[in-house]
């Protein structure tokens, strides 16, 4: 599967996954707050955390030409980190997040942390171990 994917089309899925996550989070989820239980402060948090990710993933699909692996080694990282601090939000609040709140919130790490796995991959089949 590997041999098909590009460090561009990696980076470009990464951004548009951002995006999408950033769009979720600041317009959908906190709109609704009350239908998925997790506090509009935190929601605008991660949903900042997420315009960056998009941003600087766009950055690196435009821009990066060469020596790319540093560069899928931060954004692979930082959504293992993301997703961690997804999981322990999700912890601390499990009280007022609702069935669909969690189902979001676990379904967005279940897809970070198997596109952190794939950017990883990647990494390691191309020189860092």
């Amino acid at each position: 599967m590997l041999k098909h994917i590009t460090f561009r089309k990696i980076f470009s899925i990464d951004a548009l996954g951002a995006l999408i996550t950033f769009i979720m989070l600041s317009l959908v989820l906190a709109r609704y707050e009350s239908v998925f239980g997790m506090p509009e402060d935190m929601l605008n948090v991660l949903a900042g955390v997420a315009a960056g990710f998009a941003f600087y993933s766009s950055a690196c699909f435009f821009l990066v030409k060469s020596n790319w692996l540093p560069y899928l080694m931060v954004i692979a990282t930082a959504n293992c980190l993301y997703s961690l601090t997804t999981l322990v939000l999700v912890i601390h609040f499990y009280q007022s997040l609702t069935v669909l709140g969690i189902a979001y919130f676990m379904g967005e790490i279940i897809l970070v942390v198997s596109l952190a796995v794939l950017e990883f991959r990647m990494c390691r089949k191309n020189g860092i171990k």
